[in-house]
């Protein structure tokens, strides 16, 4: 298999996969993965897991790499004269709904019969606007979203608890990025099968566990739980993060394009960050590190603390508008992060271990 990065990418956006109803976007990358690993396997609270044997010694030491692929959306709280209120699953800034696209995932006729409707967030003018709805910025308890049908229709199709998801097509732009919803984390899902891909063609001596884990949106689930059924003897976690651009300047964040984010901090192992920018180095691979002093608010925190400890090291994706519908990466980016990782792999040696400690 050649991967079309691109299309892998295209897929994964538009589907579906909330945080805790990631079925959709499981689908999509197990469809990715069952070619290019040896066994997939669903973990009981929705995380995929892909192994990829390696051709060492049995037993063979297992690294894990996790990119989450859940996402951040809404759910239906209320139906009020046909319109939809809603809450927010994972972190939603009320700023940049209104006007947005979104499907209306409809159960309410019981799920052999569920329903996408076609709808938008929209935002009653401010003169119709309770008091306390304030003069700025809408809140979520004030936008509502329309599907165009009827109040007995809506009634009839949508129930308390529906799913709600932005619809944005994927939008290719200039100088190889890519913009649209759920970047954060598909990229690095992508990121993770592009290694798959490399690794078809490279030997290498250690067991590889792909994870695409479950609700790190909503808590960091999956990072919790998956490595107490792996076992893995360390993980490498990807996930995006804050690239400079409008509105945030800060100098120790990545530039967009400009290479992969290496990241240290208190849940990354100092051994595996030495490692892995020496790999970096020694490709001649463009990257920026980064400093997480405290909980990096990735799958890294929970795959680290699991069990007696597991050290963990983090792949960052610089990326713009971070929880929007109109996140920004570059596709290089991707690319570079899933080479790093697949040239890490197969240059492990079987005691690599043995070089990871703290002094």
């Amino acid at each position: 298999m050649r991967l079309d990065l691109t299309k892998h990418l295209k897929e994964m956006l538009c589907a579906p996969g909330l945080s805790g109803y990631e079925e959709p976007i499981r689908k999509v990358v197990a469809e990715a993965w069952k070619d290019l690993s040896d066994e997939l396997q669903v973990s009981p609270l929705g995380s995929l897991h892909a192994l990829k044997r390696g051709e060492g010694n049995d037993p063979r030491p297992k690294v894990m790499l996790a990119a989450h692929m859940d996402a951040i959306g809404l759910m239906v709280t209320a139906i009020q004269d046909g319109l939809l209120r809603f809450t927010q699953v994972g972190g939603v800034d009320p700023r940049i709904l209104p006007g947005q696209m979104v499907t209306v995932h409809a159960t309410a006729q019981g799920p052999k019969n569920a329903q996408e409707l076609p709808a938008m967030v929209v935002m009653p003018p401010q003169h119709l606007q309770p008091e306390e709805a304030g003069t700025g910025a809408i809140g979520l308890p004030f936008l509502l979203v329309d599907t165009g049908l009827r109040p007995p229709e809506v009634n009839e199709l949508v129930r308390v608890g529906d799913l709600i998801s932005f619809a944005q097509e994927p939008m290719e732009l200039t100088g190889d990025t890519l913009a649209g919803h759920t970047l954060d984390n598909r990229a690095s899902v992508a990121a993770v099968t592009v290694c798959l891909d490399l690794l078809q063609r490279r030997r290498h001596l250690w067991d590889v566990y792909a994870v695409a884990t479950s609700q790190e949106e909503v808590g960091i689930i999956g990072g919790f739980t998956s490595p107490v059924m792996i076992k893995p003897d360390f993980a490498i976690v990807s996930d995006v993060t804050f690239a400079i651009g409008p509105g945030w300047t800060n100098p120790i964040s990545p530039k967009l394009g400009k290479g992969i984010n290496i990241t240290d901090g208190a849940n990354m192992h100092p051994a595996l960050f030495a490692a892995l920018t020496r790999a970096a180095d020694a490709m001649d691979l463009p990257y920026q590190k980064s400093f997480s002093p405290g909980m990096s608010g990735t799958d890294a925190y929970g795959i680290q603390v699991a069990e007696s400890g597991i050290p963990v090291v983090n792949i960052g994706i610089p990326l713009r508008y971070m929880h929007t519908p109109v996140e920004l990466v570059s596709l290089k980016d991707v690319r570079r992060a899933g080479r790093l990782m697949a040239d890490f792999i197969s240059e492990l040696p079987a005691d690599f271990m043995q070089t990871v400690t703290w002094e």
